[in-house]
């Protein structure tokens, strides 16, 4: 379990070796936004795992201020958290040549585009449930707080309040979260846009993106339609998959879904050549 030197400190990592004599990929976790990170992850350490028996050499990384790193929550930028993902691919390409994907967790995806365009190599990515954009996780995060003083009475302009004060420089507190500014705005600025340095010089680039429902009658949003479309028009070989499971990210107590851990393996399992490990 390595600890990687970075900004403002350590990183707490976890690596998976692949278990087997070649590599089919290397592939970076990029957890999602505050309490949704705690939620996810038993799920993220089952799909390491069943994707490091798959042949796959796997990377989570505990993100500044996030888990196990270095740093309070407070501490944290947008940029930082990027800057961190851009490390953890480098440190992955350094151990091997075989084919990067960047797997990201709702906002996790959004950090996942904007690292791309920092790396001098070819991305794939693997998209749960991706966020469209960081305006809406941000919206729903301060909702928190108004939803926490609407039992006290004094819901009443939370959202806008909170809004002002990160306009002014000031850290505010949601959930028991301190949320800087340079956070919130670098999130809400964030959308799932395909990164234009990829777009010309790796068309072969692939997306598997996931969504899940317990309905046997699920389908993608026209959010998740039109987004995946702009990616496939920039040239990347889009992918999307309907999984049954619960939104794990987000229930009372900690679910898994099983039938992801398997599509996701699924997914990834091509005809690339294999990177002797």
């Amino acid at each position: 379990m390595p600890a990687d030197a970075g900004r403002q400190g350590q990183r707490f990592c976890i690596f998976h070796p692949a278990n087997t004599s070649q590599i089919l990929g290397s592939v970076l976790y990029i957890h999602p936004f505050a309490e949704e990170m705690n939620k996810s992850r038993r799920m993220a350490a089952l799909q390491a795992r069943a994707l490091a028996q798959a042949g796959y050499a796997v990377l989570q990384i505990d993100l500044l201020g996030c888990g196990d790193s270095s740093g309070d929550f407070g501490d944290a930028s947008w940029q930082d958290w990027v800057g961190d993902v851009v490390q953890g691919a480098n440190w992955l390409k350094g151990r091997s040549d075989a084919p990067l994907w960047l797997w990201g967790l709702r906002a996790g995806g959004l950090l996942a585009t904007q690292a791309a365009e920092q790396l001098d190599v070819t991305c794939n990515f693997i998209f749960w449930a991706p966020a469209p954009s960081g305006k809406m996780l941000l919206q729903q995060f301060l909702r928190l707080k108004a939803a926490a003083d609407m039992l006290d009475g004094n819901a009443r302009g939370v959202t806008a309040v909170l809004r002002e004060q990160l306009a002014s420089g000031n850290t505010v507190e949601v959930a028991g979260y301190a949320l800087s500014p340079a956070l919130a705005q670098g999130l809400e600025k964030a959308s799932l846009a395909p990164p234009p340095c990829m777009t010309k010089v790796a068309p072969e680039a692939r997306v598997e993106w996931f969504e899940l429902s317990t309905r046997d009658d699920a389908m993608l949003s026209p959010v998740a339609e039109k987004i995946s479309k702009l990616w496939s028009e920039a040239c990347f070989q889009v992918h999307t998959h309907m999984v049954n499971g619960p939104s794990f990210w987000q229930t009372s107590e900690i679910e898994e879904a099983p039938d992801l851990i398997t599509a996701t393996v699924a997914a990834l399992a091509t005809l690339q050549q294999p990177i002797a490990a």
